[in-house]
């Protein structure tokens, strides 16, 4: 009988690689709370503040169970006021990805006379400050966008859907920063990429943000629904 073959030493230990973390998630089932702020889902984010202004809202609607966020509808071209709202939350370092791999999504619905601009579903950090994550949807034929900016560079990587979703159904997207990819995923499937640097780092200190990147009147606001808003470490 032969004897065993010996290990080899120097073979290094396999580490695995750590499990995926849901770092934020927010489903609206539970509406506004009694503190006047939207729940956080995963027990890792934190809850998120209505912010408004010209008198907007966000609406919680669906079922008792399962409810979604209304954002307010686009104003008129000449109107001389225009109500705006978005949700946000706190500079958090869990969404701070840095080079790691990264998954941010959420569940849409809109139609096209609905995106009146890039409708912006949820970021963290603005192009030209820091570095910034982003999903929007595009205004000119109503695909998904999955948008980077790098720590130390102004310049822009965008994956971009080959199918719309601007067609008053629900769809499920997703961006995914994986070493030197940037993918978006429409409804489980994969339909679009970018290379990026592998060392393109993301983190800032600006606030998440849902439904808008900020409350200015030309702001690119999300007029439609959202659903299942969550991000994801590793």
């Amino acid at each position: 009988m032969l004897a065993p073959a010996p290990a080899f030493a120097g073979a290094p230990a396999l580490v695995p690689a750590p499990a995926p973390v849901t770092v934020a998630r927010y489903t609206f089932d539970g509406g506004v709370g009694a503190t006047g702020r939207v729940a956080e889902n995963s027990g890792r984010g934190t809850a998120l503040t209505v912010r408004a202004a010209d008198r907007g809202q966000v609406t919680f609607a669906g079922t008792t169970a399962d409810k979604y966020a209304s954002f307010p509808a686009a104003c008129p071209a000449k109107a001389t006021s225009c109500p705006r709202a978005l949700l946000e939350g706190t500079d958090d370092p869990d969404l701070d990805p840095g080079v790691r791999l990264f998954r941010w999504g959420a569940s849409v619905h809109l139609t096209k006379a609905q995106v009146t601009g890039s409708a912006n579903v949820v970021q963290k950090g603005v192009v030209d400050t820091d570095s910034q994550w982003k999903m929007q949807i595009g205004a000119r034929q109503g695909k998904a966008h999955c948008v980077v900016v790098g720590q130390g560079s102004a310049k822009v990587y965008l994956a971009r859907s080959s199918v719309g979703v601007a067609d008053a159904k629900w769809h499920d997207i997703m961006c995914q920063r994986s070493g030197s990819v940037l993918a978006v995923y429409v409804d489980g499937q994969e339909r679009g990429r970018v290379s990026v640097p592998a060392t393109l780092s993301i983190a800032n200190s600006r606030p998440l943000r849902i439904g808008g990147p900020n409350l200015n009147a030309k702001s690119e606001m999300h007029h439609g629904q959202l659903d299942d808003v969550y991000a994801r470490l590793g």
